[in-house]
């Protein structure tokens, strides 16, 4: 299918999804437009089986659409950066220690338990899955997503100190989820007989601290140039052309393309780029961010819906999906509360926001992509349908719910 059509078909159809839920459905943007998505491919799934010919195009679309190329090398950037540079950067300075630990820690003490214990069900299924595959399932849906976070938390009455955290975390989480997927993949490929431990850790450190240095490095010199300048148009296009850059320049050079980003999108967004009191530039760029940033989610979440087309032997993994929930739920909230007990006195996070940590957690096009991306092997379909459950019962389950569990912990 010739690209343009292709890219013609998305948006038409995210504009009708998304005009279905705001007209009708009225459910939370992300949560509304993907239940959508989710419904017409089932529709089109049954009409399908009974006239193949009547699905053609739509199933055509679904399996024509790069979905891992296109969330991985061109939509995270853009929704990375634009979740950033909007960041409020004063609160999450005070927040910064919970964030990194969350971002980083947590996500490799979750990853470890998910695929432990997920090593352990499949024993039970007699599934006999390798345990670096186990873990590196684990690696793929540990991380939080900005984008699902970003678009259920919006308006919600969460204390400013954990929306910075939940947010800033999903945010740092997905470039180190992306390195440690990497590692793991890189170990099963080339077998554990042949892992070096310190080879393996200054390509982590080398991939996270030069992703955070190069975006750093080019957010300082596109802040410098924006602020220097007063049309409009030309900011537009530095900042385009930034996230383009770190995004080309991450891959070329081996280093985490989403810390980079968000580094970037960090730095540019912490000072205002206006030359005077007078100005309202930098509050337009970022009104023009937020604008690409809700257009991009529109599509993804409808991509996210679209994907139950093309996976394969969906239906005949529904159990072990079931069960990989509520592991991860599991895993989730012990990453979350064992770095709380031993750094409760630096963290400043109660006890009482650990539920709400676990349940925000979502995750979205980023874990799917990633189990999308996996190279052919007997496991790749369980991880790929485990992934898919997950991802759509934490956008609509827990992005339906969430609201109700912070009203009621916050309740007087």
């Amino acid at each position: 299918m010739d690209l343009f059509i292709i890219l013609t078909l998305l948006v038409t159809l995210g504009a009708a999804c998304s005009y279905i839920n705001e007209r009708f459905i009225k459910l939370p943007g992300a949560i509304g437009i993907i239940s959508i998505a989710i419904c017409i491919s089932v529709i089109t799934l049954i009409i399908d089986r009974l006239n193949p010919d009547a699905a053609h195009h739509l199933a055509t679309l679904a399996k024509d659409v790069d979905f891992p190329g296109a969330v991985l090398n061109i939509m995270l950037g853009f929704l990375l950066f634009a979740g950033s540079f909007n960041l409020n950067n004063q609160r999450l300075k005070k927040e910064m220690l919970p964030v990194f630990v969350l971002s980083t820690i947590g996500v490799i003490i979750s990853a470890n338990i998910f695929g432990g214990l997920f090593y352990g069900v499949t024993l039970l299924f007699n599934l006999h899955i390798p345990l670096i595959y186990c873990l590196l399932f684990g690696a793929l849906i540990s991380p939080t997503d900005p984008v699902a976070v970003a678009a259920v938390i919006k308006g919600s009455k969460l204390p400013q100190n954990l929306e910075t955290i939940i947010s800033g975390e999903s945010l740092f989480n997905d470039g180190i989820g992306i390195v440690l997927f990497i590692t793991i993949l890189e170990i099963a490929q080339s077998g554990t007989s042949n892992f070096d431990i310190s080879k393996t850790g200054l390509l982590f450190l080398k991939e996270v601290g030069g992703g955070v240095a190069l975006g750093i490095v080019m957010g300082f010199i596109a802040f410098r140039l924006m602020k220097s300048i007063t049309d409009f148009q030309t900011i537009v296009l530095i900042s385009l052309a930034l996230v383009m850059g770190l995004s080309a320049a991450g891959t070329y050079f081996h280093l985490s393309v989403p810390l980079a980003v968000v580094s970037a999108g960090l730095f540019a967004g912490n000072s205002s780029i206006n030359k005077d009191d007078t100005e309202n530039t930098h509050h337009t760029l970022e009104s023009f961010w937020e604008l690409i940033d809700e257009m991009l989610n529109t599509v993804l979440f409808m991509m996210i819906g679209l994907q139950m087309l093309i996976i394969p032997y969906l239906d005949h993994y529904w159990l072990i999906g079931g069960i990989a929930i509520i592991l991860l739920l599991i895993a989730r909230w012990l990453s979350i509360m064992l770095p709380l007990t031993f750094l409760r006195r630096s963290l400043k996070v109660n006890y009482s926001s650990v539920n709400i940590l676990t349940w925000a957690g979502l995750r979205g096009g980023v874990s799917i992509a990633l189990a999308l991306s996996l190279p052919a092997s007997p496991y790749k379909y369980i991880i790929l349908a485990g992934s898919y459950f997950i991802v759509i019962f934490s956008i609509i389950v827990q992005g339906l719910t969430l609201n109700k569990l912070i009203d009621a912990s916050f309740k007087k």
